[in-house]
């Protein structure tokens, strides 16, 4: 079985990489001959077996992509679905590395390992110690602390294929201060970790302008298209700034809040002044960016915003968007 499954991917990513033009899947079920066996004529029950061709089809397509190759799907123009592998996509230069390049991807790969990313980076090392490169992953291992990446949001793995093949995205996405979430069109640029946030910064076609989404707030199936980026894309650097200023880290004032005593505990590490009001409450400074009220909402109860007006105006409208479920 497993030599028969080994054929049949290797036969799909022949006929994938030959191809000068997008391939159906209708082709490429009458071209591969481990398709023909189980689907094609006179094969009484598996005859005329639809879905259980699409189900194997996208199961093997997910299995070359998880092996690293590039898989393109193309729309024509009457609605029906190709796939090619372009060979300029999926050429890559010899791999060196230096011993600081691989102790690093080796720390990266400890980084996933509670992501759906875990096999495919242990797979990786493996590959890059077949090719001879010195992975240093062991000198890790005495650590007491071992850095974490968590990933809990269904969006993360399609938003990052895409943002890697380049294809635009469609997602609907409730605003922290909105009851109701809203479709939005997305050339994704990166996906960048925050404070215990995962954040994807792109291009917002309908907005016609960078924005930043927190996955969390982005609620059923991201689908992804095919579609050409309209938006050039910023270099890593630029973008990471946007993501830091959109989570509120960029101060461009000071608020003044009210915090219960024993609570709040991150927002008292950023505080630059507290005093203690009495009767179980304290008064902070903070620096005050945009996306702060976002941040206070999580704290509830527990936080009051006294100053300045329009912060304190921005949490009571998302405290009341949450209410109203």
């Amino acid at each position: 079985m497993a030599i028969a499954k080994a054929e049949r991917l290797m036969s799909l990513a022949l006929c994938l990489l030959g191809t000068r033009r997008p391939l159906s899947k209708r082709e490429l079920r009458g071209s591969i001959e481990a398709y023909l066996e189980a689907f094609g004529p006179g094969n009484g029950a598996a005859e005329g077996s639809d879905d259980a061709f699409n189900r194997m089809f996208e199961r093997d397509k997910d299995d070359l992509r998880e092996l690293g190759l590039i898989i393109e799907t193309v729309e024509s123009a009457d609605g029906e679905f190709g796939y090619l592998a372009r060979r300029d996509s999926n050429r890559l230069p010899p791999v060196t590395l230096d011993v600081e390049e691989a102790a690093a991807l080796g720390l990266a790969a400890k980084v996933w390992q509670q992501a759906r990313l875990a096999g495919a980076a242990s797979g990786a090392l493996q590959k890059l110690r077949a090719a001879g490169m010195p992975l240093a992953e062991d000198s890790y291992g005495h650590l007491a602390l071992e850095p974490r990446i968590p990933v809990h949001e269904s969006a993360f793995e399609p938003l990052m294929l895409a943002a890697r093949d380049r294809r635009t995205v469609t997602f609907d996405y409730r605003k922290a201060n909105a009851a109701r979430p809203e479709q939005r069109h997305v050339e994704p640029w990166t996906l960048e970790c925050w404070r215990g946030h995962w954040y994807l910064a792109g291009w917002d076609r309908d907005r016609q302008a960078e924005r930043v989404f927190r996955l969390s707030r982005i609620t059923g199936r991201v689908r992804s298209r095919a579609l050409p980026f309209t938006a050039p894309v910023p270099d890593h650097v630029t973008v990471r700034e946007t993501v830091e200023s959109w989570a509120g880290e960029t101060a461009t004032g000071t608020a003044l809040i009210k915090v219960r005593a024993g609570h709040g505990y991150p927002l008292r590490a950023r505080a630059t002044a507290t005093r203690d009001l009495g009767g179980g409450w304290d008064e902070l400074e903070i620096p005050y960016g945009h996306g702060l009220d976002a941040w206070l909402v999580e704290f509830g109860p527990d936080v009051i915003v006294l100053e300045p007006a329009e912060l304190r105006a921005d949490v009571i409208d998302r405290l009341r968007a949450v209410a109203k479920g």
